[in-house]
């Protein structure tokens, strides 16, 4: 038997079809319920859905008055605030294609998006870094808006363009997802395959409102089903979090792993009576945190796979738990295998990870690369890079990257590009970067030069500092005589790890 899970395709998305008005779909039934809540110390900013609907589309009708027309890019450099996602969904709601950033990109690194995508207007934060740009819509704009009349909803093909994020990439150059209208049907498959939401769910996300994973399982997947979220304050600390979620008498809780592993740091027992469970997504989850959490609290957590070429697909969750051992299995409706140089493996065998290439949450391509997508098809399979088992069950074993890219803090980094940044310093002639763990389930990213000498760190530290977003600097430098490397004289970063790791036993 080979490794292809296929159940069947889910129902097609209907057509013609809007990511944000299907979004929205349930606002104008429940137009009092609260759809958001930005929660505080001491008290809590509350939207309705009634509200939140007019905003999105009273948003959409501004950036139409403001010039910009279907079809146009609009970069988003905003901060985390609620202006985040309201603008986004407008954007979406008239036809426009927002870009999220995360707000720790520096210029430099945002200068090369705009020259990447030539977007036709820059919405933005002054408190967040972006070169010039001669169409910016400040903040201040944008919340005007939201006193115009409602746009009309630009439904369409669900195969269009509907927005564009950034990863990175085995090349180190960071490459522009396009997605569909249809990415968010699609998501509906994580509703029971991971989540176990309920439109009488609170669900409470760590992240902040322009991080990716906010956005999508924090935001918008609650809200297409009429449930709740809520939203920690900016800067609130994880050790505040327990407070927070109990206190918004939060029943889910989704977050990366290292915000699960601080939370426990600050306490050994969490008194959380309206929770049910916890998501877990960004980085593996390890068996000593997952057990750590559930001595804690008293529940679960969940866990998932995915990318930000296909968001999450396979999963384990409340009806599906997954074995110790696994990561869960595709979500029902997904067409997952575990491909070899010629195909779909046996079951029990090793290979890459591949969703197939009909896949409803597939991208549509990497905008301005369409080579560097093909290069990632294999027949009917789209390649994760990944490396994975699937038993007869189904559930699907991780066995780590194909690639070398690394993990911080959920977010995945390409040494390619921390290694080009250092590679520019004068007193480096060599680099090579990677994660490595400095204590249980603690990882970070670390770089190892050659040069004439050690340089100081502080400097080096310094030297990264508007180079690189504050998730991608290496945080601990080592000079070495020499970098490890094969017989082909490519350099072997898993060596750097081990050497790391054997030198700090």
């Amino acid at each position: 038997m080979l490794s292809i899970f296929d159940h069947g395709p889910p129902p097609p998305c209907p057509a013609p079809f809007n990511l944000a008005a299907h979004v929205l779909r349930r606002a104008s039934n429940h137009p009092d319920k609260i759809a958001l809540s930005v929660l505080g110390p001491e008290r809590s900013d509350d939207l309705s859905f009634g509200n939140l609907e007019h905003a999105v589309r009273a948003s959409g009708n501004g950036l139409l008055q403001a010039g910009l027309a279907p079809g146009d890019i609009l970069l988003m450099r905003l901060g985390n605030t609620v202006d985040f996602p309201i603008a986004y969904l407008g954007a979406i709601a008239v036809g426009l294609v927002p870009v999220p950033t995360s707000s720790q990109l520096t210029e430099t690194e945002t200068a090369r998006i705009i020259a990447d995508l030539s977007p036709a207007a820059v919405l933005r934060d002054p408190a967040v870094a972006s070169p010039p740009h001669p169409n910016e819509i400040s903040v201040a704009t944008l919340r005007r808006m939201r006193d115009l009349p409602p746009c009309a909803w630009a439904m369409g093909d669900p195969d269009r363009l509907a927005y564009v994020v950034y990863t990175s990439g085995t090349s180190g150059r960071p490459r522009a997802v396009a997605h569909a209208h249809r990415a968010i049907w699609a998501r509906q498959l994580m509703v029971d395959g991971w989540y176990g939401l309920r439109p009488d769910d609170r669900l409470m996300h760590a992240g902040a409102f322009n991080w990716t994973y906010t956005l999508g399982t924090g935001l918008m997947d609650p809200w297409t089903i009429g449930a709740t979220a809520l939203i920690p304050q900016a800067g609130t600390e994880p050790a505040r979090l327990s407070a927070l979620m109990k206190r918004g008498r939060a029943t889910i809780f989704a977050a990366a792993p290292g915000v699960y592993r601080q939370i426990l740091k600050s306490s050994a027992s969490l008194a959380l009576p309206d929770l049910r469970h916890g998501l877990s997504a960004g980085e593996k989850l390890s068996p000593h945190l997952r057990r750590g959490w559930g001595r804690a609290t008293g529940t679960a957590l969940y866990e998932a796979y995915g990318m930000s070429e296909c968001s999450t697909f396979i999963s384990s969750s409340p009806t599906h738990p997954a074995r110790s051992d696994a990561l869960g299995r595709p979500q029902p409706g997904r067409r997952v295998a575990i491909v070899g140089p010629d195909g779909p493996v046996p079951v029990g065998d090793t290979g890459t990870i591949a969703v197939h290439r009909h896949d409803p949450g597939l991208m549509l391509g990497y905008l301005n690369a369409p080579d560097a997508a093909a290069a990632r098809m294999q027949g009917d399979w789209f390649l994760t890079g990944d490396t994975g088992i699937m038993a007869e069950d189904g559930q699907i074993i991780f066995l780590g990257r194909d690639d070398d890219m690394m993990n911080a803090g959920g977010y995945r980094v390409s040494p390619i590009e921390v290694e080009t940044v250092l590679c520019a310093h004068p007193g480096i002639t060599q680099v090579g970067v990677t994660d490595v763990e400095i204590k249980q389930d603690t990882r970070i990213i670390a770089a190892f030069y050659t040069g004439p000498a050690a340089l100081d760190e502080a400097a080096l530290r310094a030297y990264v500092q508007d180079k690189l977003a504050r998730y991608k600097q290496p945080r601990i430098f080592i000079h070495l005589p020499a970098l490890p490397a094969g017989t082909n004289g490519k350099l072997l970063r898993r060596a750097l790890s081990d050497q790391f790791e054997a030198q700090d036993t």
